[in-house]
């Protein structure tokens, strides 16, 4: 499994490739680099470098890429277990359509949730920098005749998934990335942005707003919620702390829908997420009721891969609710 990190490894080895990347778990201090490696088997990893990384995506079958963003308090092994199952579940539906990359920020492996979710918060914040230079070296990659001329450049799609706090990591990047490397505005990168139970406020898209960059950089952008989700009550609760009472993206969708873009979609999923995920419904997006079947919610996500649409029957809908077949 390929894999892209900000997270520091126990020896680092630059500007030599590390051969024997080890995850240093006991740091959550964000790398003022980013990591391109490769998992062979359980806590074996290998660092390719980036050139290699984007090559072996290029000359994969797959013909779009996902990049899979985590949530809070997941270690690298979680990670990758729920990576596994996400493309298990993609391959079921059609293989050799979608590749999921995942993106590891580090967390925290602290006891006791509150202390994990302030450190996450920051490292969530710190892991920006490193991954804007990730989507750089992405452009220069693709700009460059010598990995991508014009009779065989990379056409693979890409799309991202960000989960719970890792909507927080990617709002930050887009940031970082404006300021730094795209003063002139983003570039059009994605095809679908999936924000998944979101751990950032409900106005984040709105016009103005520091989230309204995704919306500038993907054509569509899909905001999954629900009011019952338990991981986001706690999450409001702890914000109060910063004064910060506005509810989570991921409870209600877009606080108004009108001051969001247009490419802004939200799917409320209030009748399966505890199905799914019992009792906290916060990872409701893979399988369904039981593990390695999809649920509803990874059909829409799978299906608007695969059309480019959100809802292909009705162009001008905005919105929708995900409830169990039958």
């Amino acid at each position: 499994m390929l894999f892209i990190t900000s997270r520091m490894p126990t020896h680092n080895t630059e500007p030599e490739l590390n051969p024997n990347f080890v995850f240093d778990l006991g740091n959550n201090a964000s790398s003022r680099a980013f990591y391109c490696c490769r998992r062979k088997k359980k806590d074996s990893y290998e660092e390719i470098g980036s050139k290699a990384l984007l090559s072996a995506i290029k000359e994969s079958k797959h013909r779009q890429v996902l990049l899979y963003i985590h949530g809070f308090s997941n270690l690298p092994e979680t990670v990758f277990k729920n990576v596994e199952e996400f493309q298990s579940l993609c391959n079921k539906k059609k293989a050799g359509e979608v590749l999921v990359v995942p993106v590891i920020w580090p967390c925290d492996n602290d006891l006791g949730i509150v202390k994990d979710y302030w450190d996450d918060q920051k490292a969530a914040d710190q892991s920006a920098f490193a991954l804007a230079r990730m989507f750089q070296k992405f452009m220069e990659w693709r700009a460059s005749t010598e990995y991508n001329p014009e009779d065989d450049p990379c056409l693979k799609r890409i799309n991202v998934l960000a989960h719970s706090m890792g909507n927080r990591v990617l709002r930050q990047t887009l940031a970082n990335w404006r300021r730094y490397d795209q003063p002139q505005g983003l570039p059009l990168l994605f095809r679908n942005t999936f924000l998944v139970a979101a751990d950032v406020v409900n106005e984040s898209l709105h016009r103005g707003e520091p989230g309204e960059l995704i919306c500038h950089a993907s054509r569509n952008v899909v905001v999954y919620y629900a009011s019952d989700d338990l991981a986001l009550r706690a999450s409001k609760v702890s914000n109060l702390r910063n004064a910060e009472a506005s509810r989570r993206l991921g409870h209600t969708g877009p606080e108004d829908m009108d001051r969001t873009p247009k490419n802004v979609y939200a799917i409320d999923c209030d009748d399966v997420n505890t199905r799914y995920d019992p009792p906290k419904g916060h990872s409701y997006f893979r399988s369904g009721e039981r593990k390695g079947e999809p649920g509803v919610v990874f059909d829409h996500i799978f299906d608007t891969m695969l059309t480019g649409r959100v809802f292909p029957s009705d162009e001008f809908r905005k919105s929708s609710i995900l409830a169990l077949p039958g």
